[in-house]
C-alpha cells in the first residue's frame, strides 16, 4: 500500500530526497543573512533548511540579576484554574488521513498533562460532507473541480472511516477532539459528522465547531452580502441546534471569528446568552500575522528575518490577548470557557526559519502561559501539511518546535486541573525575561522563566533570586530548554533529551534525563536559578510538583513492526504542489486543498483503518503503512 507523508507543526515523517515543489508564483524571498535562501529552495517547507539570523543583544542589555518573590495564601491576580491539557492543536480537515498524532508524541503528553484536546475543522470543514463511501474506498477525497476561496480550497467528501480512526486514537492516548460543522450553506445542511462524531467518540467529543471564521465567510465565497451576517450566525446556530440529532445539545463553539469583527459585535447580538445552554465554548482564531503573498499574492509580503524580532519579546503574546478585551471575563460571566481554537506563528504556513526555530519553540511557550494566565481555557496551535514551517524506516520523525513548546506547557501546569497562572512582570517588567509563577491550591509550586536573547558570550545569561513568604525549600529541581541559538532549527533539549535532528526520531525523547538540582539558602531565604541565553527553565519548588511531570509515558508504541520487506515506502509525484489552505489556515500536505494534485492512489487510508491500532502498538500491519515505520 502507499500512503504519502505529511508534515505538521510539531512533527514530520518525510522522505528526505522527495522531489515537491512548495511554492507557486510568489515565492518566498528572505532578508538579512540566511544559510539557505528559500528564493532558490524548492522542497517542501518541512525539509527547508533556511537559518535565519539572531537578533543582536538588546542595548542597553535588561539587568542579569533580579528578585521574584512569591506570596502564599490567597494571593490576588491568578488566573482560573486550568487543565495540564491546555495547549492542544488544530489539524486542518483536508490533512486528517496524513496528520492525525503519532501515538508517542500524544502518550507524552498524555502523561505530564492528564490528556490531548484536538480539533479537527479549519477552512476546509465548511465543504466537507459526509458520504457512506467513495469510489475508490479512500476515506477523504477531493473534487478540484469546484475549488472555492482566494485559495482554491476543493470540497470534500469523507467516510466515518475519519471518526474511527480519531476514536482508536482516543482509546489509547486519552486525546478529546472538537469537530468542525459547515455552516456555509443553512439550505442544505450537512451536520451527519456532529452525529456520527457523538456515536462513535462517545465523551472524547467535547465541542462541535459552529463555522469556521463566518466574518471571512464573504471574502472567501461562502456567502453573499456582507452586511448583516452576525444576525446569520444566530439564525445558524438556531437552525443547527433544532436540526442536530444528537443527546448532547451543549456542544456548539462559537462565534470562530478571525478578526473582520470583534467579540463584542458577536455579543451584543445576544449569541452567548440566547443560545447559552447549547454552548460548550465560546471561541475565536488569531495568528500574529500572516505569510500569505509568498504563496498566493495576498496581502503584504513580510520576511522572516524581518519579522524575527517581534516574536522574540513578552509583549507578542500580550497583543495577542490585548485584541480580545473583556472576552474570557464575558465568557466567565455567561459560564463558558473562553479558546484559542486555531493559532501560531503565521497564517499561510508560517516563516521559513522562523516558525521552526527554537525562538518559536521560546516563543509558543510564553504565548501559551499568556493565555493561560489571560483566563483562555484552552490554546490549539494548528496544523496544516508538508508546506508549512511549524512543523519523519525507523527512526525518521522530525519534531518541531511546538511540539516541545506543549510539552513544556504541560510540565508547567501539571495534570492536577488545578494549576493557577501569575505573570510575574519579571524583572521590572522586561520584554526579554518574562517569567509566570504557577499556583495550586493557593501555594506556588512551579516558577517558568524565558531568556529570549542569544548571546554566546553569556554576558545576557541572567540569576533569578526566588524568595517566597514563609521560606524557601532546602533546594528546588530545573529542568532547562536549550539551544544555542534561537536561530537554531533542529535539536533542541528539553532536561537533556532531545528528538534529535530531522528523520531521526520514533516520537519518544532520547538521551539522559539532567533534572538539575540546586540548593537554596533557607537562611536568607533565596533560590538562585540561572537561565542562559537563549533558554528557559522550568523550576519546581516542590517534589510533588515533579512528580506530576513523570518522564515515562505508562505505553509507548512500536514504530518498527511491518510486513513488506521490498519495494518504496510512499511514491510522489515530483508535479505535486503543497500549497497553503487559505488566508486564516495552514498549508495543506502533499494531497492538498490546491488545485493540479496527483494523488497517485494516496489516499486509499480506509483500507488501513481496521488494523490501526494494532499497527500502532507494534502488533500487526497491513501492508508496510509509512507514517509508523
Amino acid at each position: 500500500m502507499r500512503l504519502l507523508l505529511v508534515h505538521s507543526f510539531f512533527f514530520s515523517f518525510g522522505i528526505a530526497r522527495a522531489a515537491v515543489t512548495a511554492y507557486g508564483p510568489h515565492v518566498q524571498s528572505p532578508l538579512g543573512t540566511t544559510t539557505a535562501a528559500s528564493a532558490s529552495y524548492t522542497g517542501a517547507a518541512s525539509y527547508d533548511q533556511t537559518i535565519l539570523t539572531a537578533p543582536a543583544p538588546p542595548n542597553p542589555p535588561p539587568p542579569t540579576q533580579f528578585n521574584i518573590g512569591l506570596q502564599t495564601g490567597d494571593v490576588s491576580g491568578l488566573s482560573i484554574q486550568q487543565e495540564g491539557s491546555f495547549f492542544g492543536f488544530s489539524i486542518e480537515f483536508s490533512v486528517t488521513t496524513q496528520v492525525l498524532p503519532f501515538l508517542n508524541l500524544m502518550a507524552n503528553l498524555r502523561q505530564r498533562g492528564g490528556s490531548v484536546k484536538i480539533r479537527v475543522g479549519g477552512n476546509t470543514q465548511e465543504t466537507a460532507t459526509l458520504v457512506a463511501s467513495t469510489p475508490d474506498g479512500a476515506a477523504l477525497e477531493k473534487d478540484y473541480g469546484r475549488q472555492s476561496n482566494p485559495t482554491a480550497t476543493p470540497p470534500l467528501v469523507f467516510t466515518s472511516e475519519i471518526i474511527k480512526m480519531m476514536a482508536e486514537i482516543s482509546a489509547l492516548t486519552d486525546v478529546y477532539w472538537y469537530m468542525g460543522v459547515p455552516f456555509n450553506d443553512t439550505q442544505n445542511w450537512r451536520l451527519q459528522i456532529a452525529e456520527v462524531g457523538e456515536a462513535m467518540l462517545g465523551k472524547y467529543l467535547i465541542g462541535l465547531q459552529a463555522g469556521n471564521e463566518p466574518d471571512l465567510y464573504s471574502r472567501h465565497g461562502h456567502r453573499p452580502n456582507p452586511s448583516g451576517l452576525q444576525e446569520r450566525i444566530r439564525s445558524s446556530h438556531r437552525c443547527s441546534e433544532r436540526r442536530l440529532n444528537i443527546s448532547n445539545k451543549n456542544l456548539l463553539i462559537g462565534p470562530n471569528l478571525a478578526g473582520v469583527w470583534t467579540p463584542p459585535d458577536i455579543w451584543q447580538t445576544g449569541f452567548a446568552t440566547d443560545f447559552n445552554q447549547n454552548l460548550a465554548a465560546l471561541g475565536v482564531e488569531r495568528y500574529p500575522t500572516d505569510n500569505c503573498y509568498a504563496i498566493f499574492g495576498i496581502g503584504t509580503p513580510r520576511y522572516g528575518q524581518d519579522m524575527f524580532p517581534s516574536f522574540l519579546t513578552h509583549q507578542s503574546g500580550k497583543n495577542i490577548v490585548n485584541e480580545f478585551p473583556g472576552a474570557p471575563a464575558y465568557a466567565q460571566s455567561v459560564g463558558k470557557p473562553f479558546i484559542m481554537s486555531e493559532t501560531n506563528t503565521a497564517s499561510c504556513g508560517g516563516f521559513p526559519g522562523l516558525s521552526d526555530s527554537f525562538g518559536a519553540a521560546l516563543w509558543g511557550i510564553d504565548y501559551a502561559l499568556q493565555l493561560a494566565y489571560s483566563n483562555f481555557s484552552t490554546v490549539l496551535f494548528h496544523v496544516g501539511g508538508q508546506s508549512v514551517y511549524y512543523n519523519s524506516t525507523l527512526h525518521q520523525w522530525t519534531i518541531g518546535p511546538a511540539y516541545y513548546s506543549a510539552l513544556v506547557v504541560a510540565e508547567a501546569l501539571g495534570s492536577s486541573n488545578t494549576a493557577q497562572v501569575l505573570d510575574l512582570q519579571a524583572n521590572g517588567g522586561n520584554d526579554y525575561t518574562p517569567g509566570y509563577a504557577i499556583y495550586e491550591n493557593g501555594q506556588p509550586v512551579r516558577i517558568a522563566l524565558t531568556n529570549f536573547i542569544t548571546d554566546p558570550s553569556g554576558n545576557n545569561d541572567y540569576t533569578a533570586s526566588i524568595s517566597i513568604g514563609g521560606t524557601v525549600p532546602a533546594q528546588v529541581k530545573v529542568k532547562y530548554l536549550l539551544a544555542d541559538s534561537v536561530s537554531q532549527i533542529y535539536n533542541f533539549t528539553w532536561a537533556g533529551q532531545t528528538f534529535g535532528g530531522p528523520f531521526t526520531s520514533d516520537g519518544r525523547l532520547v538521551g539522559a534525563l539532567d533534572v538539575q538540582t540546586i540548593p537554596c539558602d533557607q537562611t536568607n531565604n533565596v533560590c538562585q536559578v540561572k537561565v542562559p541565553a537563549p533558554g528557559f527553565a522550568l523550576v519546581f519548588l516542590t517534589d510533588n510538583a515533579l512528580s506530576e511531570s513523570d518522564q515515562s509515558p505508562t505505553m509507548t508504541f512500536s514504530t518498527t513492526t511491518y510486513t513488506n520487506h521490498h519495494g518504496p515506502t510512499v511514491t510522489i509525484d515530483p508535479s505535486v504542489l503543497a500549497t497553503s489552505n487559505g488566508e486564516k489556515g495552514l498549508a495543506d500536505a502533499l494531497v492538498g486543498t490546491s488545485k493540479s494534485r496527483q494523488m497517485s492512489s494516496a489516499l486509499g487510508f480506509a483500507q488501513a483503518l481496521p488494523s490501526l491500532v494494532a499497527v500502532m502498538a507494534g502488533a500487526l500491519v497491513v501492508g508496510r503503512l509509512a507514517f509508523m515505520r
